[in-house]
């Protein structure tokens, strides 16, 4: 038998959504989360193992310490924000079972292996980028210096041994919607824009796109772009209706879905008999013809990163769009009857007060159904952060959450205070949703899908965080107002 693996998303701040699949890790503004896909498929492979998805299920650390008793490995996902609560929970649990081997595995760990290692002594080894057959070989008694892609202490120094390739062949990998039925309750995940509940999964990994900012590819996916069969994933579509018969929507959260037109119509063709509602991903290049076999096989809804509305910034991050090309494409989704979810940034190399306000127009004229505003995070391993630390634009000591895990504005350009950053992006969300056919928009869909209840608490928590921003704004501009003046006298 292998190790007793206790696979664990562990618990942080409120409402945080922080990591083992969440991109963007963060308190959510509304209370949010995403599958730990990541975690479930390693969680698949070993006979005895179980996937702890704290936040959702709202399983304290008190908790999870007394879980944990019950293993005799233990595999942690960690994120930037969160990196220094789970490390504390670690040498929690070490302490509370001192026999237990433990794994951190997550962007942080892939990008610093050597500090993670050296703040943390009771981690036995990390793993870099992808982890599943590193834990799953270490669980079957594989020693550390035969396991590819880890990196652990021997004789005082942090040993890394040689990469590990990525994963190639899918199909070979469990089906997490397996470990979604047998560990978690799928009614506990929500996502405002998604029916609830939901379920999430992927069909692909990597991403060849190149934006200078996003975390996922960069650390821990990779660039290269792999599939799994349409068989393999309209099966386990199938056998997710069957396990899930309540679930009203699934949501494909692959890093480009849709990205090859002929694969993307081949799968459309095998799932379009199942008769489900789905999501996904979508980039803005996407032709009308793939966006119309999408809906035609029960896409409902594309999460999309216009990310900004300023042709400038776009080519700053290496998009790969244009602001043109998103116009196209959003009018094909509104002609389709597919519904959109926008993406946007503030705060992106480049960005100034008017690249900020052509952002807000942009997004205005689109008219898409709900969109998220997030400022712009520099995470450790992304060429972003490169960009930012050289120049010296990054701030607060790269603060990145509050006390409370909700987002601070960590880049300050010239010209361009975190003060104001903030400020838009309070004034982003007000200008968009407060026209009157936007809230209407999403006041009848909840009346139409019997989700009035749930807008309810989502507006609380919306307009509570709202509050929180404005008064954090109000006491940002007080404070530079506070601060002295420098002057220098010179003697003639």
């Amino acid at each position: 038998m292998p190790l007793k693996t206790l696979f664990l998303n562990p618990p942080s701040f409120e409402n945080f959504d922080g990591g083992a699949s969440s991109r963007w890790p963060a308190t959510r503004e509304i209370e949010s989360y995403w599958y730990p896909v990541w975690l479930a498929y390693p969680a698949g492979m070993l006979e005895g193992s179980r996937l702890l998805d704290a936040p959702p299920h709202h399983i304290s650390a008190q908790e999870t310490i007394e879980i944990a008793k019950g293993y005799e490995f233990l595999v942690l996902f960690t994120s930037t924000p969160g990196w220094t609560g789970d490390q504390k929970l670690a040498e929690a649990i070490k302490r509370a079972n001192p026999s237990i081997r433990i794994a951190f595995v997550g962007p942080p760990v892939t990008t610093s292996p050597d500090r993670a290692l050296n703040e943390c002594e009771v981690m036995d080894f990390v793993c870099r980028r992808e982890f599943d057959f590193s834990v799953v070989e270490y669980a079957n008694g594989k020693p550390l210096d035969e396991i590819l892609g880890i990196s652990y202490r021997k004789d005082g120094k942090v040993v890394h041994n040689p990469d590990r390739p990525q994963v190639e062949n899918l199909d070979a990998m469990p089906w997490v919607t397996d470990i979604y039925a047998r560990d978690m309750d799928v009614t506990k995940y929500n996502v405002p824009f998604l029916l609830h509940p939901y379920v999430s999964l992927y069909s692909t990994r990597g991403c060849p796109a190149q934006c200078t900012f996003c975390l996922w590819p960069q650390t821990l996916s990779g660039h290269a772009w792999r599939k799994r069969s349409t068989d393999d994933v309209a099966a386990e579509m199938a056998h997710a209706k069957e396990l899930f018969p309540h679930v009203k929507e699934f949501f494909f959260d692959d890093d480009t879905f849709n990205i090859q037109k002929a694969r993307t119509i081949e799968l459309c063709a095998k799932l379009k008999p199942l008769g489900l509602t789905w999501s996904c991903t979508s980039r803005v290049t996407t032709d009308r013809e793939t966006l119309k076999a999408m809906r035609e096989a029960g896409c409902r809804l594309l999460i999309v990163g216009f990310e900004s509305g300023d042709p400038q910034i776009l080519k700053n991050i290496k998009k790969g769009a244009t602001v043109e090309r998103a116009r196209d494409f959003t009018r094909d989704c509104h002609d389709l009857g597919l519904t959109i979810h926008g993406d946007f940034i503030l705060g992106l190399p480049g960005e100034t007060k008017e690249s900020i306000r052509n952002t807000i127009n942009f997004a205005k004229s689109l008219d898409v159904e709900t969109i998220q505003v997030s400022i712009a995070h520099a995470y450790p391993g992304t060429e972003f952060y490169d960009y930012a630390r050289e120049n010296g634009f990054i701030i607060n000591n790269g603060a990145m959450v509050d006390d409370e895990g909700h987002q601070l504005a960590h880049i300050e350009y010239p010209g361009l205070p975190t003060e104001y950053v903030l400020e838009m992006v309070h004034r982003f969300y007000d200008e968009y949703y407060f026209r009157p056919k936007a809230a209407w928009r999403v006041v009848s869909k909840a009346i139409v899908n019997r989700d009035v209840p749930r807008l309810y608490q989502e507006a609380k928590s919306f307009l509570k965080l709202r509050s929180q921003r404005n008064k954090l704004v109000k006491q940002k501009k007080q404070q530079k107002a506070n601060e002295p003046v420098n002057t220098v006298s010179a003697e003639v």
